[in-house]
């Protein structure tokens, strides 16, 4: 097996469901220790983190990751054990005598490595540790600093003790990062062909909308926090929040849970719980999407409470910066494709470092599988990604343009 493979099979084999590490981090520590990087490692409640530096001063270039997954589902479902790493092709085992030797499995085979975290993103995370041990024993002495930063709390409900604290542990002590490669799996159809520069920000609400609870044959004596709440939504629904901008869509709205009765059909509800989601642009902020929300819902005379939970805002690495441009390069000759440059999807951590002053790409393998059953990554494109990292790597701290 590549050293690459190895490793992203060692790190799947750990079953790490958030916020579990599972010793992920001590087995990438450990390889990095031996070749001169300084650990520290941040444990804030169940949530583990890892900082590992190689160099002492100059611009820092970071490699970001996480080591935690999502739960498998039902493991009966899956062709192989989600957490019993496997080299298959995309219809089977591989048809070979020794399919059970994972190097023999993939002689003439189209290969994929199944397991949860395959593609979220264990596979990048092996990429990230192979191509800074490659990077420095080529430049021992090289300019500035390079690093990995990892924890085990991306996919929680919350992260809130994972990058979110650890950045600002760094801003309170003045810790440095200039540029931060995300390896969350961006790629739609093959390695290369879309980077992330930028993420919309994510603006949630918990609406509570109180009535009166009554029996429906007595409307008069209650209040249906249903009815009240209906012309509000609708309005909220039909809202233009802002028009976009040339690196981002129209900020959208949307109502992911709405819950209010009994269960019985003779009952006017006495509350309707709605959660609410911003996914928004930098054409918006989040206290003008607030504001804006609760003069919607007073001007319907709604009882109500609203709880905002802010996890994170947009952020953009622009075009010509240099990050962005040296990825956009690194693709384009290494993967023979010219990445499209999307400020689309989710969240993600690097949302947590652009306010240090960084700049902010992800790149990583396609996420067709990602948090699905039977979840893969082509073993092609697992061996290529140390490449691409590398070459970033070798351009990002070049000796000529790092004084």
């Amino acid at each position: 097996m590549s050293d690459v493979l190895d490793l992203a099979i060692d790190l799947i084999r750990r079953r790490s469901v958030t916020p579990e590490d599972a010793g992920c981090q001590a087995l990438l520590a450990e390889r990095l220790v031996r070749i001169g990087f300084r650990i520290e490692r941040h444990r804030y409640g169940e949530v583990d983190n890892l900082w590992a530096v190689h160099g002492h001063a100059g611009p820092t270039l970071a490699f970001l990751g996480h080591t935690d997954v999502v739960p498998s589902g039902p493991e009966d479902r899956w062709q192989t054990p989600p957490f019993e790493p496997i080299v298959r092709d995309g219809g089977g085992l591989c048809d070979h005598p020794d399919r059970e030797n994972q190097k023999a499995a993939i002689h003439g085979c189209t290969p994929h490595l199944y397991g949860r975290g395959a593609a979220d993103m264990k596979g990048a995370v092996a990429a990230m540790a192979v191509a800074l041990e490659r990077f420095v024993a080529a430049h021992p002495d090289h300019p500035g600093r390079v690093a990995l930063l990892l924890t085990s709390d991306e996919e929680g409900p919350t992260n809130l003790d994972g990058v979110r604290k650890l950045a600002e542990h760094f801003r309170a002590r003045g810790e440095r990062i200039d540029w931060c490669v995300v390896g969350e799996p961006s790629a739609k159809q093959r390695l290369g062909d879309l980077i992330r520069v930028g993420r919309r920000g994510s603006l949630s609400g918990t609406l509570s909308v109180r009535g009166v609870q009554g029996h429906v044959a007595y409307p008069e004596k209650a209040r249906n926090p249903i009815h009240a709440f209906a012309p509000a939504l609708a309005e909220l629904a039909a809202e233009r929040w802002d028009e976009g901008n040339s690196d981002f869509p129209p900020t959208s709205f949307q109502v992911s849970n709405l819950n209010a009765g009994t269960g019985a059909n003779n009952v006017i509800p006495g509350e309707l719980i709605a959660l609410i989601n911003f996914r928004y642009c930098t054409a918006s902020r989040a206290e003008d999407l607030r504001a804006r929300t609760e003069a919607i819902l007073a001007r319907h005379g709604l009882d109500y409470a609203l709880d905002w939970n802010l996890s994170g805002e947009p952020f953009l690495t622009p075009p010509g910066g240099r990050l962005r441009e040296t990825v956009v390069a690194v693709c384009r000759e290494l993967c023979g494709t010219e990445p499209e440059q999307s400020t689309g999807g989710g969240t993600s951590d690097g949302r947590f470092i652009a306010p240090l002053g960084a700049e902010v790409v992800e790149l990583g393998p396609v996420n067709a599988t990602i948090h699905k059953v039977d979840e893969c990554v082509d073993v092609a494109d697992l061996e290529k990604l140390p490449s691409l990292y590398h070459a970033i790597c070798e351009r990002m701290l070049d000796r000529e343009s790092v004084k």
